[in-house]
């Protein structure tokens, strides 16, 4: 029998009066660094729905889902490669950040996610989507008062504030007047509504 080489030796006394080198980890957690790269987690404060990360994914693991008056953001991370380009191109900069939880093994795929409602705002001229009513806000709150100059905006914030309420139906037949372009619309629709005002079609 071949005896063990010194080196080898020294390692097997000192791990038998020192202890292993490994960590204790799952009897006790592990600190994951200042700058690991767990899940991404949305913030219920700073996400205002814009979508933005869900455009740079390169996973594609952000979907937007439109419903109705909702507008989902699900992030789907049993395909995340933890990147981090959703925090890097944030809008807000806080809305979604990488945190520090990395314990992510679940027995059912379908749990892998999670999710953040937003209320969306429609035209109310043809029903398009415009943007997420914290998106609307959060651009007012960023131009402050150079906000008064465009309607959409304006009624967002008043909305936020509880100073206005939602408009009565417009009836189909109504021509369209100057009145209409203090609703909320699409780019679009107020472009119509002014041209037909100022110059009658």
């Amino acid at each position: 029998m071949r005896k063990p080489k010194l080196r080898e030796l020294k390692e097997a006394i000192t791990a038998v009066v020192k202890g292993p080198y490994t960590s204790t980890f799952p009897v006790t957690p592990l600190e994951p660094a200042e700058a690991f790269r767990g899940q991404p987690e949305f913030s219920e404060d700073d996400c205002i729905g814009c979508g933005a990360c869900a455009e740079v994914c390169p996973a594609r693991t952000i979907d937007v889902i439109d419903e109705g008056d909702k507008r989902t953001l699900v992030h789907n991370f049993d395909n995340c490669i933890f990147c981090g380009q959703c925090e890097a191109n944030c809008t807000s900069k806080t809305g979604i950040v990488l945190g520090h939880n990395y314990e992510l093994a679940v027995f059912d795929r379908s749990q892998a996610n999670t999710k953040i409602e937003h209320t969306l705002v429609r035209c109310e001229h043809c029903g398009d989507i415009v943007t997420t009513l914290g998106h609307l806000q959060w651009i007012a709150r960023k131009v402050g008062s150079l906000a008064v100059a465009n309607p959409t905006l304006l009624v967002s914030l008043h909305k936020g504030l509880g100073l206005t309420t939602d408009p009565s139906t417009r009836p189909e037949e109504k021509p369209v007047s100057r009145g209409d372009s203090y609703l909320v619309m699409c780019p679009a629709c107020r472009r119509e509504t002014y041209l037909t005002e100022d110059w009658q079609g």
